[in-house]
Protein backbone atom coordinates (compact mmCIF):
# COMPACT_ATOMS: atom_id res chain seq x y z
CA UNK A 1 0.00 0.00 0.00
CA UNK A 2 2.72 2.46 1.01
CA UNK A 3 4.73 1.66 -2.13
CA UNK A 4 1.73 2.22 -4.40
CA UNK A 5 0.66 5.43 -2.66
CA UNK A 6 4.22 6.80 -2.64
CA UNK A 7 4.46 6.29 -6.41
CA UNK A 8 1.19 8.18 -6.84
CA UNK A 9 1.83 11.13 -4.52
CA UNK A 10 5.62 11.45 -4.07
CA UNK A 11 7.31 12.76 -7.19
CA UNK A 12 10.98 12.43 -8.14
CA UNK A 13 11.06 16.17 -8.83
CA UNK A 14 10.52 16.94 -5.13
CA UNK A 15 13.45 18.17 -3.04
CA UNK A 16 14.96 15.78 -0.44
CA UNK A 17 13.23 17.62 2.43
CA UNK A 18 9.88 17.67 0.61
CA UNK A 19 10.13 13.93 -0.10
CA UNK A 20 10.96 13.24 3.53
CA UNK A 21 7.95 15.20 4.75
CA UNK A 22 5.69 13.53 2.19
CA UNK A 23 6.78 10.04 3.30
CA UNK A 24 6.19 10.95 6.96
CA UNK A 25 2.72 12.35 6.32
CA UNK A 26 1.79 9.39 4.12
CA UNK A 27 2.77 6.94 6.86
CA UNK A 28 0.74 8.97 9.34
CA UNK A 29 -2.39 8.90 7.15
CA UNK A 30 -2.11 5.17 6.44
CA UNK A 31 -1.53 4.54 10.15
CA UNK A 32 -4.70 6.47 11.08
CA UNK A 33 -6.79 4.50 8.60
CA UNK A 34 -5.46 1.04 9.49
CA UNK A 35 -5.58 1.60 13.24
CA UNK A 36 -9.19 2.81 13.14
CA UNK A 37 -10.16 -0.26 11.10
CA UNK A 38 -8.34 -2.56 13.54
CA UNK A 39 -9.93 -0.81 16.52
CA UNK A 40 -13.44 -1.29 15.10
CA UNK A 41 -13.09 -4.99 14.34
CA UNK A 42 -11.23 -5.82 17.58
CA UNK A 43 -13.67 -3.82 19.71
CA UNK A 44 -16.47 -5.85 18.10
CA UNK A 45 -14.54 -9.05 18.89
CA UNK A 46 -14.04 -7.94 22.50
CA UNK A 47 -17.76 -7.22 22.96
CA UNK A 48 -18.97 -10.53 21.57
CA UNK A 49 -16.33 -12.50 23.51
CA UNK A 50 -16.55 -10.48 26.76
CA UNK A 51 -12.72 -10.35 26.79
CA UNK A 52 -10.98 -7.51 28.58
CA UNK A 53 -7.70 -8.43 26.85
CA UNK A 54 -9.22 -8.11 23.37
CA UNK A 55 -11.06 -4.90 24.30
CA UNK A 56 -7.88 -3.46 25.81
CA UNK A 57 -5.96 -4.38 22.69
CA UNK A 58 -8.66 -2.64 20.60
CA UNK A 59 -8.31 0.61 22.54
CA UNK A 60 -4.57 0.33 22.14
CA UNK A 61 -5.17 0.48 18.37
CA UNK A 62 -7.33 3.56 18.91
CA UNK A 63 -4.50 5.22 20.81
CA UNK A 64 -2.21 4.25 17.94
CA UNK A 65 -4.56 6.10 15.56
CA UNK A 66 -4.24 9.16 17.79
CA UNK A 67 -0.49 8.74 17.74
CA UNK A 68 -0.57 8.65 13.94
CA UNK A 69 -2.47 11.96 14.00
CA UNK A 70 0.27 13.44 16.17
CA UNK A 71 2.91 12.06 13.78
CA UNK A 72 1.08 13.56 10.80
CA UNK A 73 0.78 16.98 12.44
CA UNK A 74 4.39 16.81 13.63
CA UNK A 75 5.73 16.23 10.11
CA UNK A 76 3.53 19.03 8.77
CA UNK A 77 4.63 21.58 11.38
CA UNK A 78 8.30 20.63 11.12
CA UNK A 79 8.26 21.68 7.46
CA UNK A 80 7.73 25.33 8.36
CA UNK A 81 10.43 27.68 7.15
CA UNK A 82 12.88 29.35 9.57
CA UNK A 83 11.69 32.62 11.04
CA UNK A 84 12.92 35.33 13.41
CA UNK A 85 11.99 33.31 16.52
CA UNK A 86 13.32 30.00 15.18
CA UNK A 87 16.24 30.82 12.84
CA UNK A 88 17.24 27.15 12.51
CA UNK A 89 13.79 25.96 11.49
CA UNK A 90 11.13 23.88 13.22
CA UNK A 91 12.57 20.39 12.70
CA UNK A 92 12.59 19.51 16.40
CA UNK A 93 8.78 19.54 16.36
CA UNK A 94 9.12 16.06 14.89
CA UNK A 95 10.98 14.97 18.03
CA UNK A 96 8.33 16.60 20.22
CA UNK A 97 5.59 14.74 18.36
CA UNK A 98 7.46 11.51 19.05
CA UNK A 99 7.51 12.40 22.75
CA UNK A 100 3.75 13.03 22.70
CA UNK A 101 3.25 9.63 21.05
CA UNK A 102 5.27 8.09 23.89
CA UNK A 103 3.12 9.84 26.50
CA UNK A 104 -0.08 8.53 24.87
CA UNK A 105 1.34 4.99 24.81
CA UNK A 106 2.31 5.19 28.49
CA UNK A 107 -1.12 6.49 29.49
CA UNK A 108 -2.86 3.69 27.60
CA UNK A 109 -0.54 1.12 29.19
CA UNK A 110 -1.47 2.41 32.67
CA UNK A 111 -5.21 2.20 31.95
CA UNK A 112 -4.82 -1.27 30.47
CA UNK A 113 -2.87 -2.57 33.45
CA UNK A 114 -5.46 -1.15 35.86
CA UNK A 115 -8.38 -2.81 34.02
CA UNK A 116 -6.52 -6.09 33.69
CA UNK A 117 -5.69 -6.27 37.40
CA UNK A 118 -9.40 -5.75 38.08
CA UNK A 119 -10.19 -8.67 35.79
CA UNK A 120 -7.70 -10.86 37.68
CA UNK A 121 -9.34 -9.99 41.01
CA UNK A 122 -12.85 -10.47 39.58
CA UNK A 123 -12.55 -12.97 36.70
CA UNK A 124 -15.38 -13.34 34.18
CA UNK A 125 -16.20 -15.97 31.59
CA UNK A 126 -15.13 -15.20 28.04
CA UNK A 127 -16.73 -16.64 24.93
CA UNK A 128 -14.85 -18.09 21.99
CA UNK A 129 -15.73 -18.17 18.32
CA UNK A 130 -14.09 -18.62 14.95
CA UNK A 131 -14.95 -14.98 14.18
CA UNK A 132 -12.86 -13.79 17.13
CA UNK A 133 -9.89 -15.93 16.03
CA UNK A 134 -10.09 -14.65 12.45
CA UNK A 135 -10.31 -11.03 13.66
CA UNK A 136 -7.25 -11.44 15.86
CA UNK A 137 -5.30 -13.14 13.06
CA UNK A 138 -6.25 -10.28 10.74
CA UNK A 139 -5.05 -7.80 13.37
CA UNK A 140 -1.71 -9.60 13.70
CA UNK A 141 -1.16 -9.46 9.93
CA UNK A 142 -2.18 -5.79 9.85
CA UNK A 143 0.18 -4.82 12.66
CA UNK A 144 3.03 -6.81 11.11
CA UNK A 145 2.56 -4.83 7.92
CA UNK A 146 2.46 -1.53 9.83
CA UNK A 147 5.65 -2.41 11.69
CA UNK A 148 7.30 -3.35 8.39
CA UNK A 149 6.50 -0.15 6.52
CA UNK A 150 7.21 2.13 9.50
CA UNK A 151 10.63 0.56 10.04
CA UNK A 152 11.41 0.62 6.32
CA UNK A 153 10.34 4.22 5.73
CA UNK A 154 11.83 5.30 9.10
CA UNK A 155 15.19 3.93 7.97
CA UNK A 156 14.79 5.45 4.50
CA UNK A 157 14.18 8.99 5.79
CA UNK A 158 16.04 8.61 9.12
CA UNK A 159 13.00 9.33 11.29
CA UNK A 160 13.09 8.49 15.00
CA UNK A 161 9.32 9.06 15.15
CA UNK A 162 8.57 6.44 12.49
CA UNK A 163 11.04 4.00 14.03
CA UNK A 164 9.23 4.45 17.35
CA UNK A 165 5.90 3.87 15.62
CA UNK A 166 7.33 0.71 14.09
CA UNK A 167 8.43 -0.50 17.53
CA UNK A 168 4.95 0.22 18.83
CA UNK A 169 3.38 -1.77 15.98
CA UNK A 170 5.74 -4.68 16.62
CA UNK A 171 4.86 -4.72 20.33
CA UNK A 172 1.17 -4.62 19.37
CA UNK A 173 1.73 -7.68 17.19
CA UNK A 174 3.19 -9.58 20.13
CA UNK A 175 0.39 -8.33 22.37
CA UNK A 176 -2.31 -9.56 20.01
CA UNK A 177 -0.62 -12.96 19.78
CA UNK A 178 -0.79 -13.12 23.59
CA UNK A 179 -4.50 -12.18 23.46
CA UNK A 180 -5.17 -14.90 20.89
CA UNK A 181 -3.42 -17.47 23.07
CA UNK A 182 -5.58 -16.31 26.00
CA UNK A 183 -8.77 -16.84 24.01
CA UNK A 184 -7.73 -20.33 22.89
CA UNK A 185 -6.58 -21.42 26.37
CA UNK A 186 -9.79 -20.09 27.92
CA UNK A 187 -11.89 -22.05 25.45
CA UNK A 188 -10.17 -25.41 25.73
CA UNK A 189 -9.35 -25.34 29.46
CA UNK A 190 -10.85 -24.03 32.69
CA UNK A 191 -8.02 -21.53 33.14
CA UNK A 192 -9.13 -17.90 33.31
CA UNK A 193 -6.00 -16.13 32.09
CA UNK A 194 -7.74 -13.23 30.33
CA UNK A 195 -6.75 -10.74 33.03
CA UNK A 196 -3.19 -12.07 33.20
CA UNK A 197 -2.86 -11.76 29.44
CA UNK A 198 -4.24 -8.23 29.69
CA UNK A 199 -1.42 -7.42 32.13
CA UNK A 200 1.11 -8.91 29.71
CA UNK A 201 -0.33 -6.77 26.90
CA UNK A 202 -0.15 -3.71 29.16
CA UNK A 203 3.48 -4.42 30.04
CA UNK A 204 4.42 -4.77 26.37
CA UNK A 205 2.80 -1.42 25.64
CA UNK A 206 4.53 0.12 28.68
CA UNK A 207 7.88 -1.11 27.37
CA UNK A 208 7.16 0.38 23.94
CA UNK A 209 6.25 3.73 25.52
CA UNK A 210 9.40 3.86 27.65
CA UNK A 211 11.57 2.91 24.65
CA UNK A 212 10.13 5.58 22.37
CA UNK A 213 10.29 8.20 25.13
CA UNK A 214 13.95 7.40 25.76
CA UNK A 215 14.87 7.81 22.09
CA UNK A 216 12.99 11.07 21.53
CA UNK A 217 14.21 12.56 24.82
CA UNK A 218 17.77 11.71 23.85
CA UNK A 219 17.33 13.57 20.56
CA UNK A 220 15.84 16.61 22.29
CA UNK A 221 18.55 16.71 24.95
CA UNK A 222 21.36 16.44 22.40
CA UNK A 223 22.83 13.02 21.78
CA UNK A 224 26.20 12.49 20.06
CA UNK A 225 26.17 12.29 16.26
CA UNK A 226 26.38 8.92 14.53
CA UNK A 227 29.93 7.74 13.86
CA UNK A 228 29.20 7.31 10.15
CA UNK A 229 28.14 10.96 9.89
CA UNK A 230 31.28 12.16 11.70
CA UNK A 231 33.48 9.94 9.53
CA UNK A 232 31.89 11.31 6.35
CA UNK A 233 32.58 14.90 7.46
CA UNK A 234 36.19 14.16 8.37
CA UNK A 235 36.72 12.32 5.07
CA UNK A 236 35.40 15.29 3.09
CA UNK A 237 37.63 17.71 4.99
CA UNK A 238 40.74 15.58 4.57
CA UNK A 239 40.12 15.33 0.81
CA UNK A 240 41.62 18.82 0.78
CA UNK A 241 44.90 17.40 2.08
CA UNK A 242 47.00 19.68 -0.09
CA UNK A 243 46.29 22.48 2.40
CA UNK A 244 44.45 20.85 5.37
CA UNK A 245 46.62 18.61 7.52
CA UNK A 246 44.24 17.79 10.36
CA UNK A 247 40.73 18.20 11.77
CA UNK A 248 39.51 18.34 15.35
CA UNK A 249 36.93 19.87 17.70
CA UNK A 250 34.07 18.74 15.45
CA UNK A 251 30.71 19.72 16.96
CA UNK A 252 27.30 18.74 15.56
CA UNK A 253 24.13 20.50 16.68
CA UNK A 254 20.90 18.79 15.67
CA UNK A 255 17.92 21.09 15.06
CA UNK A 256 15.82 18.36 13.51
CA UNK A 257 16.24 15.92 10.60
CA UNK A 258 18.16 17.59 7.79
CA UNK A 259 18.81 20.67 9.94
CA UNK A 260 22.27 20.17 11.39
CA UNK A 261 24.76 22.91 12.27
CA UNK A 262 28.39 21.83 12.49
CA UNK A 263 31.62 23.55 13.44
CA UNK A 264 35.15 22.22 13.28
CA UNK A 265 38.78 23.27 13.46
CA UNK A 266 40.93 22.63 10.39
CA UNK A 267 44.70 22.57 10.87
CA UNK A 268 46.52 24.40 8.07
CA UNK A 269 50.24 25.07 7.51
CA UNK A 270 51.21 28.30 9.24
CA UNK A 271 53.48 29.25 6.34
CA UNK A 272 50.72 28.92 3.69
CA UNK A 273 49.12 31.85 1.89
CA UNK A 274 46.19 32.90 4.08
CA UNK A 275 44.09 34.14 1.14
CA UNK A 276 44.44 30.84 -0.68
CA UNK A 277 43.62 28.86 2.48
CA UNK A 278 40.59 31.04 3.14
CA UNK A 279 39.28 30.33 -0.37
CA UNK A 280 39.71 26.58 0.19
CA UNK A 281 37.83 26.81 3.50
CA UNK A 282 34.95 28.66 1.82
CA UNK A 283 34.69 25.97 -0.86
CA UNK A 284 34.85 23.24 1.78
CA UNK A 285 31.97 24.80 3.74
CA UNK A 286 29.85 24.78 0.57
CA UNK A 287 30.76 21.15 -0.11
CA UNK A 288 29.80 20.12 3.41
CA UNK A 289 26.48 21.97 3.11
CA UNK A 290 25.64 20.16 -0.13
CA UNK A 291 26.83 16.63 0.72
CA UNK A 292 26.16 16.45 4.47
CA UNK A 293 23.02 18.65 4.55
CA UNK A 294 24.32 20.99 7.20
CA UNK A 295 25.34 24.56 7.91
CA UNK A 296 29.11 24.40 8.37
CA UNK A 297 31.52 26.81 10.05
CA UNK A 298 35.24 26.07 9.90
CA UNK A 299 37.90 27.66 12.10
CA UNK A 300 41.46 27.68 10.74
CA UNK A 301 44.22 26.59 13.12
CA UNK A 302 47.71 27.47 11.82
CA UNK A 303 50.24 24.74 12.58
CA UNK A 304 54.02 25.04 12.24
CA UNK A 305 55.15 22.29 9.88
CA UNK A 306 58.78 23.15 9.08
CA UNK A 307 60.40 23.44 12.55
CA UNK A 308 62.45 20.33 13.44
CA UNK A 309 62.43 21.19 17.17
CA UNK A 310 58.63 21.44 17.29
CA UNK A 311 58.21 18.29 15.20
CA UNK A 312 60.55 16.28 17.43
CA UNK A 313 58.84 17.39 20.65
CA UNK A 314 55.43 16.74 19.12
CA UNK A 315 56.37 13.14 18.28
CA UNK A 316 57.79 12.72 21.78
CA UNK A 317 54.51 13.90 23.36
CA UNK A 318 52.54 11.58 21.08
CA UNK A 319 54.64 8.62 22.26
CA UNK A 320 54.16 9.71 25.88
CA UNK A 321 50.37 9.81 25.47
CA UNK A 322 50.37 6.46 23.67
CA UNK A 323 52.24 4.90 26.58
CA UNK A 324 49.64 6.22 29.05
CA UNK A 325 46.67 5.00 26.99
CA UNK A 326 46.31 4.44 23.20
CA UNK A 327 42.84 5.98 23.29
CA UNK A 328 44.29 9.48 23.93
CA UNK A 329 44.75 11.65 20.83
CA UNK A 330 46.36 15.08 20.50
CA UNK A 331 45.97 18.17 18.32
CA UNK A 332 46.76 21.90 18.23
CA UNK A 333 50.38 21.37 19.30
CA UNK A 334 52.63 24.42 19.61
CA UNK A 335 55.52 25.75 21.69
CA UNK A 336 55.90 29.22 23.19
CA UNK A 337 59.45 29.88 24.37
CA UNK A 338 60.25 32.68 26.83
CA UNK A 339 63.38 33.87 28.69
CA UNK A 340 62.59 31.88 31.85
CA UNK A 341 60.42 28.97 30.74
CA UNK A 342 58.82 27.16 27.80
CA UNK A 343 55.11 26.46 27.45
CA UNK A 344 54.17 23.28 25.62
CA UNK A 345 50.57 23.86 24.53
CA UNK A 346 48.24 21.23 23.09
CA UNK A 347 44.77 19.67 23.36
CA UNK A 348 44.05 16.04 24.14
CA UNK A 349 40.89 14.05 23.42
CA UNK A 350 39.70 11.38 25.86
CA UNK A 351 36.41 9.48 26.44
CA UNK A 352 33.91 10.99 28.89
CA UNK A 353 34.50 8.18 31.38
CA UNK A 354 38.25 7.88 31.24
CA UNK A 355 39.99 5.53 33.67
CA UNK A 356 42.24 8.32 35.05
CA UNK A 357 40.67 11.43 36.64
CA UNK A 358 41.35 14.53 34.54
CA UNK A 359 43.38 16.36 37.19
CA UNK A 360 45.59 13.32 37.76
CA UNK A 361 46.03 12.86 34.01
CA UNK A 362 47.18 16.46 33.54
CA UNK A 363 49.69 16.14 36.39
CA UNK A 364 50.95 12.83 35.04
CA UNK A 365 51.65 14.31 31.60
CA UNK A 366 53.27 17.42 33.07
CA UNK A 367 55.52 15.35 35.36
CA UNK A 368 56.70 13.17 32.46
CA UNK A 369 57.50 16.22 30.31
CA UNK A 370 59.49 17.77 33.18
CA UNK A 371 61.38 14.48 33.63
CA UNK A 372 62.59 14.72 30.03
CA UNK A 373 63.16 18.47 29.68
CA UNK A 374 63.50 19.95 33.17
CA UNK A 375 61.33 22.09 35.40
CA UNK A 376 61.36 25.06 33.03
CA UNK A 377 58.99 23.18 30.69
CA UNK A 378 55.31 23.67 31.51
CA UNK A 379 52.40 21.93 29.82
CA UNK A 380 49.24 23.89 29.01
CA UNK A 381 46.68 21.24 28.13
CA UNK A 382 43.04 21.57 27.12
CA UNK A 383 40.97 18.41 27.58
CA UNK A 384 38.31 17.64 24.95
CA UNK A 385 35.96 14.65 24.97
CA UNK A 386 35.17 12.22 22.21
CA UNK A 387 31.85 12.95 20.48
CA UNK A 388 31.36 9.35 19.32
Amino acid sequence: MITILSKLFIKDTMSADAKRGAYGKLCGLVGIFLNIVLFAIKFFAGIISNSIAITADAFNNLSDAGSSVVTLVGFKLSEQKPDARHPYGHGRIEYISGLIVSAVILLMAFEMLKDSVGKIIHPEETSFSLVVVLILLLSILGKCYMAFYNFRVGKKIDSATLRATGTDSLSDTISTIVVLVSAIVGHFTDLHIDGICGVIVGLFILWAGISTARETLSLLMGQPPEKEYVDSIEALVMNYNECIIGVHDLMVHDYGPGRKVISLHAEVPAEANILEIHDVIDNLEKTLAAECRCLATIHMDPVVTNDPTVDALKEEIKALLLAIDPVISMHDFRIVTGPTHTNVIFDIVIPFKFRIPERELLKLIDDKVKEQHGKTFFTVIQIDHQMV
